[in-house]
């Protein structure tokens, strides 16, 4: 299995490798304010694209996480001292009737 995944990470770059050898084709880019960079590689832009989206989609993803962690942080605490409080309690268990655990009669 683990050869299967290193073959398809190896497939997967060359795949993308070609792509970027394909697209070394310069580009003007425009932003806002009429400012504009001309002859820049396509493959730059491309890669300036995935970085700032996957910051962005890190970013979203972890304010995620970290909202799940103090839920987490909060439960467990929570749940220790809902054990702690467990011994102090008494319980006394609830003797079983027989009828109600198994009927006499069909119905």
């Amino acid at each position: 299995m683990r050869y299967l995944v290193w073959i398809l990470r190896l497939v997967i770059f060359i795949i993308v490798l070609l792509f970027a050898l394909k697209n070394t084709a310069p580009v003007d880019v425009g932003f806002f304010g009429g400012h504009i960079v001309q002859q820049v590689p396509l493959i730059v832009v491309m890669l300036v694209a995935f970085v700032l989206g996957l910051a962005f989609g890190l970013l979203v993803a972890a304010t995620a996480m970290l909202k799940r962690r103090r839920e987490i942080n909060r439960l467990r605490r929570e749940l220790a001292r809902a054990q702690e409080a467990l011994p102090k309690a008494r319980v006394v268990p609830q003797p079983v009737i027989p009828e109600t655990a198994t009927p006499l009669a069909p119905l």
